[in-house]
């Protein structure tokens, strides 16, 4: 091995390091379909006073 390869269990312990540094993914349809719950929740509270 060279002076900066790493055996698996290194290899491992690497990639759930960055796993946890990442931060997590924008999902672009729950969001909106979660703005759009929430609009239609405020619409229909407003449409009952």
């Amino acid at each position: 091995m060279g002076k900066y390869q790493l055996d698996n269990k290194g290899q491992v312990a690497v990639t759930k390091f960055h796993e946890k540094q990442t931060p997590a993914r924008f999902d672009k349809k729950k969001h909106l379909e979660k703005l759009r719950a929430d609009f239609l929740k405020k619409k229909q509270n407003k449409t009952d006073k």
